[in-house]
């Protein structure tokens, strides 16, 4: 089934039920797999949401009833992981009141960034995502792009021990960054690490990967559909039947299932503010995940097309 035709379905199923019910297809009584964060054991939903110019919106309902879809349609499949940062515009505070409204604060797993320069500029910069948000302690709270970030590590583990937030991270969303992540993984300790991966953009998986595994630090993989060319590359293709073995119904779970074939991934967090398209999101974290030569399978079908 095509992206196109399963999300058709999808907004059937969204048109008739107005409490969104989302026991679609396959997924109906399941929940999404979950993997452990290395530093910790907490099990994280494999499938979360980001937040990029998709949550930069204004105040009308017309803006905002579309985004609390999303969101219950992660929250009713088990997922929890919504990523933001101040360089998102308005997202950090629409999350923070749509959480608010719906009474969701703390059943989500809320991460956002500090993107900025100077130890006095990063801590006011994080008190007002923190207040936006309506979250304290932030679950995660991540060095956007690796800003200044010999300086910002220092105060997020200053604030971790004092209990004002859980996770301390870092990310970038380009190849270029992978060297000075690199040599930030083996010096300092983290939690996290975000950054670009998908089955067109696999260098992630040379070296930071196995070396994130390895060091115990979680994943968090934007990026995921390389900015859509994903399915521009495979429009009005088929799936290949035996991709439905692992329940893929559309091109973007084979793309999300091929990540999360990785098992040194914990959670794809690829930005949407479209129901349709969060119901066939968290499909990729339900039913069975591929083995590492069924990715390669995947991944030289692909490189075929």
């Amino acid at each position: 089934m095509q992206r196109r035709e399963y999300i058709k379905k999808s907004v059937a199923v969204l048109s008739l039920s107005p409490l969104l019910s989302t026991s679609l297809f396959s997924m109906e009584n399941k929940k999404m797999i979950t993997r452990s964060i290395p530093s910790s054991g907490e099990q994280l939903p494999v499938v979360g949401v980001g937040t990029w110019q998709t949550f930069d919106v204004g105040s009308s309902s017309s803006d905002r009833e579309p985004l609390k879809k999303v969101l219950k349609i992660l929250l009713d499949q088990g997922g929890s992981v919504i990523d933001s940062s101040p360089m998102y515009g308005k997202s950090e505070g629409v999350v923070g009141d749509l959480a608010r409204e719906m009474g969701i604060a703390q059943k989500l797993f809320m991460a956002t960034k500090v993107w900025t320069s100077g130890k006095e500029n990063g801590m006011d910069q994080m008190n007002q995502s923190m207040n936006l948000m309506h979250k304290k302690p932030i679950d995660l709270m991540q060095i956007h792009n690796l800003v200044d970030w010999k300086t910002h590590l220092k105060t997020i583990r200053q604030w971790k021990e004092e209990g004002k937030i859980r996770y301390i991270g870092i990310t970038h969303y380009t190849d270029s960054a992978y060297d000075e992540m690199i040599q930030i993984l083996q010096n300092e300790p983290l939690d996290f690490i975000q950054i670009d991966y998908s089955i067109s953009n696999i260098n992630a998986d040379n070296r930071l990967l196995p070396l994130a595994k390895d060091k115990g630090v979680a994943t968090l993989i934007n990026r995921p559909y390389d900015g859509g060319s994903l399915f521009r590359k495979t429009k009005g293709m088929n799936i290949p039947n035996w991709a439905k073995e692992f329940g893929i119904q559309s091109w973007g779970q084979f793309f999300l299932k091929y990540i999360l074939a990785n098992d040194a991934v914990n959670c794809v967090i690829p930005g949407t503010d479209k129901p349709e398209h969060m119901l066939d999101n968290v499909g990729a974290g339900i039913g069975r995940i591929p083995g590492r030569e069924d990715a390669r399978k995947m991944k030289d079908w692909f490189d075929n097309v």
